[in-house]
């Protein structure tokens, strides 16, 4: 049988502390991909953050580079951008291939 979705089932936004669990990070790690622009919380102070949409699908992402690759923050930030820019090619390139 299948398991249907609730909607208490969707998360839509992650405190800090929620983030650190979900990515198995510690704070500053998570700090530091704020401070690098990886991440843009909503909330002005720390204790008073939210992660929303694309800044946990990031995160994840983050730690996994982080993590398996051995990549620091820096080099974080700069291979999801050029992740990103990839994959906005790869679709324009599909609109314009369907254009065809």
């Amino acid at each position: 049988m299948k398991k249907t979705r609730t909607r208490s089932d969707i998360v839509d936004a992650l405190s800090l502390r929620d983030l650190c669990r979900f990515c198995e990070a510690d704070e500053a790690w998570v700090v530091e991909l704020v401070d690098h622009g990886v991440l843009t919380p909503v909330g002005s102070q720390r204790t008073h953050w939210q992660f929303t949409g694309m800044n946990i699908v990031r995160a994840k992402k983050a730690r996994r580079l982080n993590r398996d690759l051995g990549i620091n923050t820096a080099g974080v930030a700069l291979a999801l951008e050029l992740l990103e820019e990839r994959d906005a090619m790869r679709r324009r390139l599909a609109r314009f291939e369907a254009q065809s």
